[in-house]
Formats: C-alpha cells, sequence, structure tokens
C-alpha cells in the first residue's frame, strides 16, 4: 500500500461493514471492504479499510480469533485507529459477542478504555441515559425483541454490555456529550479513575456523534454501530467529497434476495408485492425435505428477469419463524435459507443480473462469499446506512446493494430499482 491506513474497521457482519463504509465514504475518505480478511496487501491507496466479517453469531471464540486476525492485518497496513463495529441494536446474547471482541482487541492494543455507542439517528437508533431506542420505543419493545438468532429483550446496554465483559463497564451520558468534546474527555478521564474500560456513550442526535467522534480521537480502539463514523473523518482532516463515492455504470438485469425477517424488510417485501411485482417464495420445511428450491427459483426467475426486478424471498412474521425454528432448530433452519438464497445468487448472476439487491445480514454474507466476491468499492446512498457497492468482474461487474435487515423505508427495494 502506498500511504498507511488513516482508519482500519472491522465489522461483524457483511451488511453493517458497507453501512460503515458508507458513512465513511460520505464523510470524503477513500474507503475500500474487503470481504473476510484480505490474505495479501491492499494494493492502491486508501484512507479506511472496513473488513467484513460473518462474526456477529458464531461462538464468541471464533469471533474473537477472527477479529484478532483482521486486526494484525489492519495493523501490518499501519492503521492509526481501530474501529470494530457492532449492529445499531446491539445484536448480541449474553455470551457475546460483542463484548468478548472488544475485550480481545483492547488487550492486543494494549489500551485501557474505548467507547461503545450503537447509535445511528439517521437510522431513529439512539441512546439515551444506556438505553437504546429504536424510534420513540425502547429496543425491548421494537421488533428486535423477536430475532431469530439475537432477540433483544433488555434496552439496557450498559447491563447487556457487563454480562459478556470481565472488566467494568459505564456511561458516559448525554450532559457531558451534549457539553462538548472537552466534557466527554473530561468524563472519559473521571471513568477510567474509577476503574470503567467501556463506556456506553449516550447520543440521541447527529450532532452528539460529531461532539464524540471529535472527543474520541486519540483512543486507540472505538467500538459502536455506524453512525460514529460521521464524526470521524474529520479528525483526519477530511470533508466531504463526491468523488469519493463514484461508480462505474451499472449493467445487468435487476435481483432482489431476502432472507430477513425483520419487520422493516417483511415491510419492503410486501410493499414490492402489492405494486404487482414478480415475487416468488421460499418455504423452508421443503428445503429441509430436501426439494431443490434453488433450481425452482432460477427456472422461475430466467423468464422474468427481462421485465424487471424479481424478488425471492424467505421473509416471514415472527409465529412463522418460530415454528419452522421449533421443527427444524435455529441454526439448521438459517443455515438452509442462506445456502439456498445463495444458490440462487450464483444462478442468478450466471444469467446476467449485474444488479442484485440482498436484504439481511446473514443472506448478504452467505450470498457475498457464495459469489467469491473478496472487495467492494462504495458509492451512493440509497437510504440512510445502505449505498450502492461495486465488485469488480467480467461484463462490467457486479453492482450490489447489503441491506440490514431494519434498514430502508417501505418503498427500499423499489429505490433500490431505479439505480
Amino acid at each position: 500500500m502506498a500511504t498507511p491506513l488513516l482508519l482500519g474497521c472491522i465489522a461483524d457482519d457483511f451488511t453493517g461493514a458497507t453501512d460503515l463504509a458508507n458513512n465513511l465514504v460520505r464523510g470524503g475518505m477513500r474507503t475500500v471492504q474487503a470481504i473476510g480478511v484480505p490474505r495479501a496487501p491492499l494494493q492502491g491507496d486508501a484512507d479506511a479499510v472496513v473488513i467484513a466479517l460473518k462474526s456477529r453469531t458464531v461462538p464468541a471464540a471464533d469471533a474473537v480469533r477472527e477479529s484478532l486476525q483482521a486486526l494484525a492485518w489492519l495493523r501490518a497496513q499501519g492503521a492509526r485507529q481501530i474501529f470494530f463495529k457492532c449492529c445499531s441494536t446491539f445484536d448480541s446474547t449474553p455470551d457475546g459477542n460483542i463484548g468478548p471482541v472488544a475485550e480481545a482487541l483492547m488487550d492486543a492494543l494494549g489500551t485501557d478504555f474505548t467507547i461503545a455507542t450503537p447509535a445511528f439517528p439517521d437510522n431513529q437508533r439512539t441512546v439515551f441515559q444506556g438505553h437504546l431506542f429504536v424510534g420513540d420505543m425502547l429496543l425491548s419493545d421494537s421488533g428486535m425483541r423477536d430475532h431469530p438468532l439475537t432477540p433483544m429483550t433488555d434496552a439496557n446496554l450498559g447491563r447487556v454490555l457487563q454480562a459478556q465483559c470481565r472488566r467494568r463497564v459505564g456511561l458516559i451520558d448525554w450532559r457531558s456529550v451534549a457539553a462538548g468534546p472537552q466534557a466527554i474527555r473530561q468524563r472519559i478521564d473521571a471513568l477510567r479513575a474509577e476503574g470503567v474500560a467501556l463506556a456506553i456513550a449516550d447520543a440521541v442526535s447527529n450532532e452528539d456523534l460529531l461532539r464524540l467522534g471529535a472527543a474520541v480521537a486519540d483512543l486507540p480502539l472505538l467500538t459502536g454501530g455506524s453512525g460514529l463514523a460521521i464524526g470521524l473523518p474529520a479528525n483526519f482532516g477530511l470533508s466531504p467529497a463526491p468523488a469519493a463515492s463514484a461508480l462505474p455504470p451499472p449493467t445487468g438485469a435487476q435481483a432482489i434476495l431476502s432472507g430477513s425477517c425483520s419487520q422493516a424488510t417483511n415491510r419492503q417485501v410486501a410493499a414490492f408485492i402489492r405494486a404487482g411485482h414478480a415475487a416468488f417464495a421460499l418455504d423452508p420445511p421443503r428445503i429441509a425435505a430436501g426439494e431443490d428450491l434453488a433450481a425452482e427459483a432460477l427456472a422461475w426467475a430466467a423468464p422474468r428477469l427481462a421485465d424487471g426486478p424479481v424478488l425471492v424471498y424467505s421473509t416471514a412474521e415472527p409465529d412463522a419463524v418460530h415454528a419452522v425454528q421449533d421443527r427444524l432448530g435455529v441454526q439448521q433452519a438459517g443455515a438452509l435459507v442462506e445456502r439456498t438464497l445463495a444458490a440462487v445468487a450464483r444462478g442468478l448472476v450466471a444469467r446476467g443480473v449485474g444488479q442484485l439487491v440482498i436484504a439481511g445480514g446473514e443472506t448478504s454474507g452467505a450470498c457475498v462469499q457464495a459469489l467469491d466476491v473478496t472487495q467492494l468499492r462504495i458509492g451512493p446512498q440509497i437510504d440512510p446506512g445502505v449505498p450502492w457497492c461495486h465488485a469488480q468482474g467480467p461484463r462490467g461487474g457486479l453492482h450490489l446493494v447489503l441491506k440490514s435487515g431494519n434498514f430502508g423505508g417501505d418503498d427500499f427495494f423499489a429505490k433500490a430499482a431505479l439505480l
């Protein structure tokens, strides 16, 4: 690499990585997203690299190992600061993986303090008095309480994180944040004196995130959602630049794959179908019975691709999801759908799809890996936290959208189809 990295980022899923990279690009940082830990030094110049891992729901020990491998690569590229990106709804279990990974990175970097905030006001994620809100409701009252892999039933982030950590967890409250960077640094000093090593940081507006960003410029490690990234480029003397998000022109047919069961994606699927667009529903019990639904979906899609975007989805309401999980097991049900959608992704691209929208973090990870995508350029934003991306390849490459299940308005799929 010609110049050392300014910022090295480790994301615990693929959509979150894209979300983070999007905010960095919007702040003027030349950003590359790597799918998994690169095997060789990055070629060319970049201000930031985001390494996308599929570590959010794996065993904590595996998440730690993969994250430390990513850290080693980023440090070898000269990264001046490390950002561990978790979900804006703090998706985790009592065992992790946010706490164990953050503490392992702290150990490796030799630092005694980091902040953690998943706040992203542009997507209605705010933190007040250490509690995470989704819109006007507590996280524990939102649709995240029904998440099939990481149900979030406690909105108190300090309590959630403390259950995962050996170190003491504290709070940088909104009064300190609102008072500005100097007050935030004073609060950090006070927490350190009390033996606190990780602090949840309140943020209810973008202005709060900008103040936090300025205050933590000297911390070796940051932990949080992608919202915190809006305050980081300025620390390196960078400002928004339109050229940072330029992508090659799109080619090929359009398709949408959805494996998310979030309330937001449920609404997006319903809106797409109501608008009269072609949609094919996957049935997990049929997949479990050995039926080749990938082949069936591809046969259905092939004659329709020329007429506009097609949707292949496994999205379902919580009761239906739980019924399938009870029958097949949580991990097995998810893995079956992911493998099927990954096979559909390969088949669609082989049939001329050049613009592919993928909804759901686990689904995005499975599909991108199946397509052998190793690096993405980050392009223009569609909705807050969701940009178009481009992977180099034959026939003009592949334009991709990797959408977190919780992100985007009801008309998101229609917006994406306008590229």
